[in-house]
């Protein structure tokens, strides 16, 4: 087979349209986690405390760590009387949304396009959340409603993303452009919990969603503006940068028509990656959801009084994305290094190193600065899957990369629904023991998740998805 000299001589970084796409999108993701995770701050301000009160489930194993300060702050935002379970409801309400446009988003992004799907989907969002304040007044229904159809619009967005970077993204650019652009999914969780807060305190609840609403408007304008579905149709891009990301995909790329479900279903590396991503997940969804409620209820450590604090686990998970897609892809270019070792080690460390630090954070007991010590170099350390299974879906099948994260992702959504219900359900009285046991869970499943898929996990492009079944081998 013959290999055109073009793919090894990459073209200029500087003002490129692949990472000028990286970079935008990288803002996508960055108001898409804002949108995702705001309610979980306004909620506190929205809900009345003598309702909040009747739920009490304090632990007393560990010593007050911090004495609640007495500030003066806006009041005007309206109060709901939702219980503990009503509350659950709401913040739970954006999965079930969430996980039913995976598929269709991967399917209809691999064949009409992913930047008008990715950009509705976002824009969609946005509308949906500046009603949010309106829906609440109608009541516990209408909020829960509007937050599964916030869901459903972001469904699409990764399916529709991964769909894109298969027209975009050289080979041995894969980790870094992926990893730049979901790495704003992260640094979105750092800026917007502190920022909703802040929004809370000097105005009320209600500009939080009136504020990130329309963040998500202007910057929808900007992607319709500036973004090409692939480099043949974008209007600024070089003719040279084109002719490398053109080269550097010949032979990846199938022209079937028909997406060969049978066969992609069979495809043993496929489910290597929904284990991981389930397992990973388990982890992800449990600390996001949960880790407040641990810090509040068992440590007695009210992490809402350090807005930085509480943005740290993510800060560092995503310094390390970025990090660690520079490194995977110059292991590869430079070190060759091949792409399943590159994924395997990735995976392995940002998955059991995770594992380790979560059950060390269980064991340590009361001490405050160890235990956010060790969740944050557990969170941090996450951040290396971002150039392991996280993009292996291109590495294996880049015409249906969008469909494959869809079907990953809908398994990978599971944990976000089920997980934090069967934490609070092994911890009826919320001591350091019964959280050992969510942990300990936790980090077996991520273990499990590792192995697999270092067994069973492939790095070149398989037959079934290339339709004269000679695939580019990496």
């Amino acid at each position: 087979m013959e290999v055109l000299p073009q793919v090894f001589i990459s073209a200029p970084v500087c003002c490129s349209a692949r990472y000028n796409l990286a970079f935008l999108s990288f803002f996508g993701f960055f108001v898409l986690y804002s949108l995702r995770v705001n309610l979980s701050v306004a909620l506190v301000d929205m809900v009345d405390s003598n309702t909040t009160a009747k739920d009490n489930r304090t632990s007393y194993e560990c010593a007050e760590h911090s004495a609640p300060i007495k500030v003066l702050r806006n009041q005007t935002g309206k109060k709901y009387q939702w219980d503990a379970e009503t509350q659950g409801w709401i913040l739970g309400s954006f999965f079930y949304g969430y996980i039913i446009t995976q598929i269709p988003g991967g399917y209809v992004a691999s064949r009409s396009g992913g930047k008008l799907l990715l950009g509705f989907g976002v824009l969609g969002t946005a509308v949906f959340t500046l009603f949010t304040p309106l829906a609440a007044d109608f009541g516990f229904g209408a909020l829960v409603a509007l937050r599964a159809l916030e869901g459903l619009g972001e469904g699409v967005t990764f399916p529709a993303m991964h769909a894109m970077w298969s027209s975009w993204a050289p080979p041995l650019e894969r980790s870094k452009l992926l990893s730049i652009s979901y790495a704003g999914a992260q640094l979105g969780t750092v800026v917007s919990l502190p920022l909703s807060g802040v929004i809370c305190y000097y105005m009320n609840w209600t500009y939080v969603f009136y504020f990130f609403g329309l963040v998500g408007i202007i910057w929808f304008i900007l992607w319709i503006c500036l973004v090409s579905d692939t480099p043949e149709t974008h209007k600024t891009i070089t003719p040279y940068e084109k002719e490398y990301i053109l080269s550097s995909l010949k032979n990846q790329l199938s022209s079937q028509k028909s997406v060969p479900w049978i066969p992609m279903l069979k495809s043993l590396p496929l489910w290597a990656i929904v284990v991981a991503h389930f397992s990973y997940n388990w982890t992800f969804y449990t600390l996001l959801t949960l880790l407040p409620t641990y810090m509040k209820e068992v440590l007695r450590f009210n992490i809402q009084e350090n807005g930085f604090l509480s943005a740290v686990p993510y800060l560092g998970c995503w310094l390390c994305m970025i990090l660690s897609g520079q490194a995977a892809d110059n292991l590869r270019a430079r070190w060759n290094f091949s792409t399943l070792w590159v994924r395997r080690v990735f995976s392995l460390i940002g998955m059991i190193g995770p594992a380790i630090f979560l059950v060390a954070a269980g064991f340590i007991g009361c001490d405050y600065s160890l235990a956010v010590a060790f969740l944050t170099i557990s969170t941090t350390l996450g951040g290396f899957c971002s150039s392991g299974f996280s993009i292996n879906h291109l590495d294996i099948a880049p015409s249906y990369a969008g469909i494959l994260l869809g079907i990953t992702n809908t398994f990978a959504t599971i944990p976000g629904m089920i997980g934090p219900i069967i934490a609070r359900s092994l911890t009826p009285e919320n001591t350091i023991g019964e959280w050992q046991t969510v942990f300990c869970i936790a980090a077996a499943i991520n273990v499990f998740g590792a192995i697999f898929f270092t067994l069973f996990a492939k790095g070149e492009v398989q037959n079934w998805a290339i339709s004269d079944h000679r695939g580019h081998r990496n």
